[in-house]
């Protein structure tokens, strides 16, 4: 994927940035990219998103829901890694390369999303010219949230952030074995 020619948070000098943003900028040029965690509140659920993926290899950002934290950092570093490598999954179909023995899903977060979701990425990139998928997760009979037998608990686990509002291509429920 071609690498966006945009000016970032990267280019500002250090002694406009506060001690949050340098920090924010430092993780970026340090890892290539920054997960940033918000914690679940009342009945919203918590969320991880990526700030890197886009600005340093045109892939889009990517937000989770509700995954447990150990398992979002690993899942988003091997993500990381695999577009590092050239081997970005595709978006839009469902993918047995993130999960072992269940399928993911990456579909596009549309931006009327953004304000609410990704604050350090509007700040980052100035605004909201830049692309962010959402990683969807299967339950563990591998039906995903937009799916028929998704329970509304788990649909609210998931908040679907796509403009297709659950209208996703059909996700076999197991990876194809072969």
């Amino acid at each position: 994927m071609p690498i966006p020619d945009i000016a970032t948070a990267l280019d500002a000098p250090a002694d406009v940035l506060d001690a949050d943003e340098q920090r924010f900028v430092s993780q970026i040029r340090e890892h290539g990219w920054f997960r940033t965690e918000i914690f679940a509140e009342g009945d919203q659920p918590g969320f991880s998103f990526t700030c890197g993926f886009w600005v340093g290899h045109g892939f889009p950002e990517v937000i989770v829901f509700s995954l447990p934290r150990e398992v979002t950092h690993d899942v988003l570093w091997n993500l990381y890694r695999m577009i590092e490598a050239g081997n970005a999954p595709p978006i839009g179909v469902p993918v047995d390369t993130l999960f072992r023995g269940f399928n993911a899903l990456l579909v596009p977060v549309d931006k009327s999303h953004y304000p609410d979701h990704l604050g350090w990425n509007r700040w980052f990139h100035g605004g909201d010219d830049f692309p962010c998928v959402q990683l969807f997760w299967p339950d563990k009979a591998g039906v995903f949230p937009g799916q028929a037998g998704a329970t509304d608990a788990f649909k609210a686990l998931q908040p679907d952030l796509s403009e297709s509002g659950w209208a996703w291509p059909a996700a076999p429920s197991k990876p194809s074995q072969g």
